[in-house]
């Protein structure tokens, strides 16, 4: 096989964007598509049962297993930052939840001067990625799409608990947050179909991989973008020992992630002239925002022990593991179909805000301090909580000119005194949950904080020994115009200055959303579609 290859389109990434991206980008045959994918085909079984992202979060076989660097706000704690290296990305390894955020996410993007980006814009693209199966208001629903998104069917007493406390201190139920309104307590929808993982690999790069004029490449390690004159024309990748090229007749997009799309732009002389000239890298476009921006969800899991009824701490030992094993296999039934968490509560650090600014998601399980990754051996429930548009920013920065090497990560968590403000108030309200009259019968004893944990001081103080990342990276090659000095693409996510290059992917943000990442982020693929193949935008949906 020739070491160099021509298409028109190179995909780098088959990401939650990126899969979407080589989808419609193949779909009517007419133009020749090659995704290039540093890990392998998503085989692990661990991907495709639910529960099995207890796995896959720390398994280097479909991982990056990237951390961050020590910072003020994590209390100098290095925090492990999982990133899918494998088909579908992150969709193959995160936590399953279907989540777009508030309709101000989207309108404040385009109020930044990213033109079509407002919520009107964007809902007709998050309609079409989706196949909803279940209730919800089709003006905000899509029903026809591939990513399919299903209600949990599981129901758990403490769960119920949860929700009734929520209720009885004036937190409405909410039965679709992605519907009309996004406050409210209720149960998660999710990305799975059939008791089995709904990734993009599943929903758009396997079906495509049909098709002949598709190319898809694992194990293919992109190290950096070609270019002619002022032009990107081609991506220089690694498989195994052997360095290759594929070439892209009209575009190049990355679609790496957070982490690795800046790096690439970096190791290919995109950035920031003073980062390029410390690591020896020519400057072929000087766009110092590669990189910055970072913004992280950064999660305080509170935990308390519970009586009267099993948890999935003790479902998850020993015999009984072994039946909820069985139940799966033969009934798609237990705990092998669960998220790792299942209600959710969107609400306010002060009642005095218009919309909320706090995620709280509730599961009967709890963790080894508060780690997601290993449960407790005693039975515990979890209420975790999230600030949902963090001020605090951080960045992603190539440590040196060699691409094999893992690149510096540094969300600068609570870095910004709202977000400790906000932080502290999401605590106060989870302790407060927990002990609402519907969780008493349950309630033994708070876990962590813990009760000798009261002053403010103290709240921040555990918050920066505990907390960890939400797996939200985002808005590291950020989309403004070309006015804006830290704005590294277009609206039309053509990176600034360079012509046939553009990111699609959670990358672009320019805020975080109110949200987990995933469902904008397949949003921001099926939009990339219709602007890289030059097609009419879809119709703006204006809803009162």
């Amino acid at each position: 096989m020739p070491n160099e290859d021509a298409f028109d389109f190179v995909v780098v990434g088959t990401g939650t964007a990126g899969a979407t991206l080589v989808n419609r980008l193949s779909a009517d045959g007419r133009h020749r598509v090659c995704a290039l994918e540093a890990g392998g085909r998503d085989w692990n079984p661990s991907i495709h049962i639910p529960a099995g992202f207890m796995k896959t979060m720390t398994d280097p076989s479909v991982n990056w297993l990237y951390e961050t660097e020590p910072g003020e706000g994590s209390a100098g704690r290095r925090i492990a930052q999982p990133r899918g290296r494998t088909f579908g990305g992150s969709s193959s390894i995160n936590g399953h939840i279907y989540n777009r955020g508030q309709r101000m996410d989207f309108d404040t993007w385009a109020q930044r001067g990213n033109r079509g980006w407002s919520h009107a814009d964007v809902l007709p693209y998050f309609k079409r990625s989706e196949r909803r199966i279940g209730p919800g208001d089709d003006r905000y629903r899509g029903r026809n799409g591939e990513f399919v998104v299903e209600d949990l069917a599981w129901r758990d007493p403490l769960c119920e608990a949860f929700i009734a406390g929520a209720e009885s201190i004036g937190i409405p139920r909410n039965p679709d947050y992605n519907g009309e309104r996004q406050e409210g307590v209720g149960y998660f929808q999710r990305s799975v179909h059939r008791n089995r993982r709904m990734s993009t690999a599943r929903a758009h790069l396997r079906p495509a991989m049909q098709r002949r004029n598709v190319d898809v490449r694992p194990h293919a390690y992109a190290t950096r973008i070609l270019f002619e004159g002022n032009r990107a024309v081609g991506v220089e990748f690694l498989r195994g020992d052997e360095r290759r090229v594929v070439r892209a007749a009209r575009e190049v997009i990355v679609s790496g992630g957070a982490v690795n799309s800046p790096q690439l732009l970096q190791l290919s002389g995109v950035g920031s002239p003073a980062l390029l000239g410390e690591l020896g890298i020519p400057v072929r476009k000087a766009l110092p925002g590669v990189g910055e921006n970072l913004r992280d969800h950064y999660a305080i899991r509170t935990a308390f022990r519970v009586k009267g009824t099993r948890t999935i701490n003790e479902l998850a030992r020993g015999w009984r593991l072994g039946v909820e094993v069985l139940k799966y296999f033969a009934l798609g039934a237990g705990i092998l179909t669960l998220q790792p968490t299942l209600a959710h509560c969107f609400w306010k650090s002060d009642e005095a805000l218009d919309s909320g600014d706090l995620q709280l998601t509730f599961t009967p399980a709890s963790y080894k301090r508060g780690v997601q990754s290993a449960l407790e051996d005693e039975p515990g429930a979890t209420v975790a909580v999230w600030q949902q548009r963090p001020e605090s920013t951080g960045y992603v920065r190539a440590r040196s000119a060699d691409p094999l090497e893992k690149p510096l990560i540094q969300p600068n968590y609570l870095a910004h005194e709202t977000d400790r403000r906000v932080i502290a108030g999401g605590i106060g309200l989870a302790r407060r949950l927990m002990r609402t009259e519907p969780l008493a019968p349950y309630f033994v004893r708070e876990v962590l904080p813990g009760d000798d944990v009261r002053t403010g001081d103290e709240v921040l103080d555990f918050a920066r020994g505990v907390g960890t990342t939400a797996f939200h990276l985002m808005g590291t090659c950020r989309m403004g115009p070309a006015t804006d000095p830290g704005a590294v693409v277009d609206d039309r996510l053509r990176v600034h200055g360079i012509e046939a290059l553009r990111v699609a992917d959670a990358s672009i943000m320019p805020l975080m959303t109110s949200a987990n990442t995933n469902a904008a982020t397949l949003m921001i693929g099926e939009k990339a579609a219709d602007m890289i193949l030059d097609r009419p935008p879809l119709e703006p949906t204006v809803l009162r």
